[in-house]
């Protein structure tokens, strides 16, 4: 949400072939200013230079009609995409063909590429798959509406979010009543959050509700575990199966 548009990086669009983008807004604040003080006209939205992830995956969470009482909601979806497997199989595919658009002599090497990422991809979706039976019609309290794409692959059930509404902080009053409403372990099963929202809403209810508080990395590099996208799916499966049996 919040990249600030240092010199360096407008140096670098100034520079680049291609700029990618999760799109949905995500980026709103601060993206379109650095395209324009980058000033290369290769990389506007609407060139083959500008690739917009989530045009290429079923946006969940589209907006009919959006005001300010709503928070801080995307009327064009749910930019969180990376956070379902099946969504990266279709951005890969659609940013190989645009990689060969963009440099068709190089055409073989980025199909083969995509061919050898595809097989092992598929393979790893069935063994996540399996492994994450267990977890299905599971109940999440999350923190932030950043999983959207995750309950919908993995059959979870949000039942509410520690925001009263999405982009405000949690307050003492929507925690409260959080803590009325899920009393005890019987009506939710697991409290997530991601690696830079605030751990202490989801420990405070935790602690009063006896339901267990994970933090699940949204993105590659969100734990330590997370090093690529094959083991950012292994770390969030080994955080909410751990939670689930425990």
């Amino acid at each position: 949400h919040y990249i600030q548009a240092r010199p360096s990086l407008i140096s670098k669009v100034r520079r680049a072939d291609l700029v990618i983008c999760s799109g949905a807004q995500l980026e709103i604040g601060w993206l379109p200013m650095l395209l324009r003080k980058g000033n290369n006209p290769g990389v506007m939205p609407g060139t083959p230079g500008f690739f917009e992830a989530s045009m290429f995956v079923n946006r969940l969470d589209v907006a009919l009609s959006t005001d300010r009482s709503q928070g801080d909601v995307h009327p064009q979806g749910n930019p969180h995409i990376q956070v379902n497997p099946h969504n990266i199989l279709l951005v890969a595919s659609a940013l190989s063909g645009r990689m060969i658009e963009l440099d068709a002599e190089h055409r073989s090497d980025f199909e083969h590429a995509f061919e050898v990422f595809s097989k092992r991809w598929n393979k790893a979706i069935e063994d996540w798959e399996q492994r994450a039976l267990p977890l299905r019609g599971k109940r999440v309290i999350a923190h932030h509406k950043s999983w959207v794409y995750l309950e919908n692959w993995l059959g979870l059930e949000e039942v509410a979010t520690l925001e009263p509404v999405p982009g405000i902080p949690p307050t003492a009053g929507h925690l409260g009543s959080l803590l009325e409403r899920f009393s005890d372990t019987s009506s939710a099963d697991f409290i997530i959050h991601a690696p830079f929202q605030s751990e202490k809403p989801s420990v405070w209810l935790s602690e009063r509700s006896g339901i267990p508080a994970i933090m699940l990395p949204l993105t590659v590099g969100g734990s330590k575990q997370a090093e690529d996208l094959f083991s950012l799916f292994d770390e969030i499966l080994d955080r909410l199966l751990g939670a689930e049996s425990s």
